[in-house]
């Protein structure tokens, strides 16, 4: 499914964790992973060669680790933005999945897994994984480890039933395949758009909407999923998908994000991003084909 990996680092212990995950991809078929660094110097590409020799030895030790885990690994130091050295490096690679963390709102500001995460995720042509990365507190001392575990042990589906979230479920029903067996299916009414004018349409909204889970549900158990549970609640999206993963305790969210040149306001749009910086589990964003 995930035959290649390119792993966004910047090198730093917290990039570390992130490598620390990736034997959770082993399952979804990926065999070879791409460590890619960018040095961020933009127009400056001429004096790469005498920035190269300091990162190396840096990426080298990070190679080893994912070869330690059975993976088959190559590094690449590209010169310019993250943003868009990450994007460029997947597509020359042919890669299948771009892996990167985020930091949300408590590590340190310096990791490239942050606000450049989100800026990879905007230009993204290829589903993105993206690892959150949380503080630990132990014996009186913070340490940063990833959260991850086996991404196929329970997901969480999100639709709002667009071309865009139909394409991310393409990826749930390869999971699936993959073996996951519990799934829960979320679509939210989303009360902000409702309330004012449309309240007395809910239970219609309702009954449509269960019948297009219902549909989704029928495809996963064929494709082998024995516990599909949906979910159709009444509320607001971030609010909504924040708190079913907290309580059902996912290992995986998959959502659509309709990426750059889209309105803001599409539901898994500016939703998926908020869902990334504060979701407690590994996010898989499904772009729209463009």
């Amino acid at each position: 499914m995930f035959q290649t990996a390119l792993i966004a680092t910047d090198l730093s212990p917290a990039s570390n964790h992130v490598l620390s995950c990736l034997p959770g991809l082993q399952p979804l078929g990926t065999r070879q992973a791409v460590l890619v660094h960018a040095l961020g110097i933009k127009h400056l590409q001429e004096i790469q060669h005498l920035l190269a020799p300091y990162v190396e030895p840096f990426l080298a030790a990070q190679k080893q680790t994912v070869e330690a885990q059975g993976f088959k690994a190559t590094s690449v130091i590209a010169a310019g933005l993250p943003v868009f050295e990450v994007n460029r490096v997947a597509k020359q690679q042919d890669a299948s999945l771009i892996v990167v963390g985020s930091h949300g709102s408590t590590l340190a500001r310096e990791t490239l897994l942050g606000g450049t995460a989100m800026g990879i995720l905007h230009h993204a042509q290829l589903p993105v994984l993206v690892i959150r990365l949380k503080i630990v507190e132990q014996d009186g001392q913070s340490r940063c480890e990833g959260a991850c575990a086996d991404f196929r042990k329970h997901v969480l589906f999100c639709t709002d039933f667009s071309e865009t979230a139909e394409r991310a479920f393409t990826y749930v029903e390869k999971i699936v395949e993959c073996g996951a067996k519990r799934v829960t299916l979320l679509h939210v009414q989303d009360r902000g758009r409702i309330e004012k004018y449309l309240k007395d349409r809910l239970g219609e909204f309702n009954e449509i909407d269960r019948e297009r889970l219902q549909r989704l549900q029928n495809s996963l158990e064929q494709h082998g999923a024995s516990e599909v549970q949906i979910e159709l609640p009444y509320g607001f999206p971030i609010q909504e998908i924040l708190r079913i993963a907290e309580r059902e305790n996912e290992s995986l969210i998959v959502m659509g994000s309709q990426g750059r040149g889209f309105i803001g306001e599409v539901f898994l749009g500016s939703v998926s991003h908020q869902v990334v910086r504060r979701a407690p589990v590994p996010v898989l964003l499904v772009p729209t084909l463009r």
